[in-house]
């Protein structure tokens, strides 16, 4: 049939053929289940790969499939990838758990193989079997990975009455979710393990966070989490400006409502990266990264004390990836990624910061300065002057006790000049 894939066996002396547009990689998805989950067709791409790539538990579960020369992926993982790459035209197959384009081997290869030149099998993913035996809606139910990462990516999910999925890096993964929830305030939650699902060992067995009883946990394994929240809990609103009080500081902090509109003129993309110059706290690139998973930032702090501060923050706070620079800008500026968007919190009247900051800005990104001082203030009057922008004064009053009455307390205000480098955003 026209447009039909073709596997063509060969002689065990020769090389297999490529199957037909010259796609020399293929990427199966294996479950637990072994060779009864695999279609025709899949079965049919692992007997005809000259190599096959995989874990050894893969590579077991393909067992007589595999006819051609077996790798196990050696470590560390980037050499693997080296591996596949340097067989580039030859019949390269890759075995991967369930789906390989989710958090998979398959994503990393597509950055640098073309999709014209390989071809998949997904099988169903671990988030696919688990809402199956669970009775979930998977477009309703939150999904993440701490497979290889921090555990503290959980918390920014942690909402009351959410449903979420976990994968997990080995047996003792349920149990550090739980304990982590049950520090936050979460431990009325309800945890499933789903372990080795899809095959003859699938187990499926439910505790409280709090005092987690579970043992014996299989190594394959992810948690289900009914997220239920007591008082006190640290539930991180969706929103910019957070509470000041979760945040550990030492006064140098861009407090909550300043923030919030800081946060706001940054104007974060998709994808982009943020330099906050003076981080202190580390609360502008906190909010930054937990508007979407896909955000990054740069702290950069000169003070040791606050730059560990900022680390345990973005630890507390769920954006464990947060990269905190130790040294004094502009200096420390050298060799950092070209930045989207740059917030200067502090600093911005030493020499040369705010001319490296428009340097080094993207066409098409954004700069935030704001000033407390009336030195610094000027500065921004004379670049908003000379380059344009938006130049805004920020005021805010709290309600405090004033001998046993009610008054208002004002803040430093904060002046904001805001800018946007020409040209086309890349």
């Amino acid at each position: 049939m026209p447009g039909s894939e073709t596997i063509v066996s060969t002689a065990s002396t020769a090389e297999p053929a490529l199957v037909d547009g010259g796609r020399w990689l293929t990427l199966v998805g294996i479950g637990e289940d072994g060779l009864d989950g695999l279609s025709p067709a899949a079965r049919s791409a692992v007997e005809a790969a000259s190599v096959v790539f995989g874990g050894a538990r893969h590579l077991a579960l393909a067992g007589d499939a595999v006819k051609g020369e077996a790798r196990a992926w050696p470590t560390p993982f980037a050499r693997g990838i080296e591996q596949v790459l340097a067989l580039r035209g030859r019949n390269v197959c890759v075995l991967a758990s369930g789906d390989p384009f989710l958090h998979g081997v398959g994503a990393t290869l597509a950055r640098q193989v073309p999709a014209g030149e390989m071809r998949a099998f997904p099988a169903p993913s671990a988030f696919s079997l688990a809402c199956a035996r669970l009775g979930w809606p998977l477009a309703e139910t939150g999904c993440l990975t701490v497979h290889g990462r921090s555990l503290d990516l959980v918390r920014a999910h942690l909402h009351p009455g959410r449903r979420l999925l976990v994968l997990t890096s080995d047996g003792a993964g349920p149990g550090e979710i739980a304990r982590l929830l049950a520090e936050s305030g979460f431990g009325g939650s309800t945890l499933s393990v789903l372990e080795a699902l899809g095959g003859p060992r699938a187990r499926v067995r439910r505790a409280p966070a709090e005092g987690f009883p579970l043992a014996d946990i299989d190594p394959l394994n992810l948690v289900a989490i009914e997220v239920a929240a007591g008082e006190g809990a640290r539930i991180l609103a969706r929103a910019p400006g957070l509470p000041d009080e979760l945040f550990e500081h030492d006064g140098q902090l861009t407090k909550r409502e300043i923030r919030a509109v800081t946060l706001s003129a940054l104007a974060p993309r998709r994808g982009e990266l943020l330099w906050d110059i003076g981080a202190g706290a580390g609360s502008i690139g906190i909010e930054w990264m937990l508007a979407d998973p896909s955000l990054t930032a740069i702290g950069i702090e000169e003070r040791p004390e606050r730059a560990a501060r900022a680390r345990r923050n973005a630890d507390a706070l769920g954006v464990p990836g947060l990269e905190i620079v130790e040294g004094r800008a502009p200096e420390a500026l050298s060799g950092l990624p070209a930045p989207d968007a740059i917030f200067v919190g502090g600093g911005a009247g030493e020499p040369g910061v705010l001319e490296a900051a428009l340097e080094a800005l993207r066409p098409g990104g954004r700069l935030v300065v704001n000033a407390v001082t009336l030195e610094t203030e000027a500065l921004l009057i004379a670049r908003h002057a000379a380059l344009g922008g938006a130049l805004v004064r920020l005021s805010v009053a709290r309600a405090v006790p004033v001998g046993g009455l009610t008054g208002w307390r004002p803040a430093m205000p904060v002046t904001q000049w805001s800018w946007t480098k020409p040209g086309a955003v890349s």
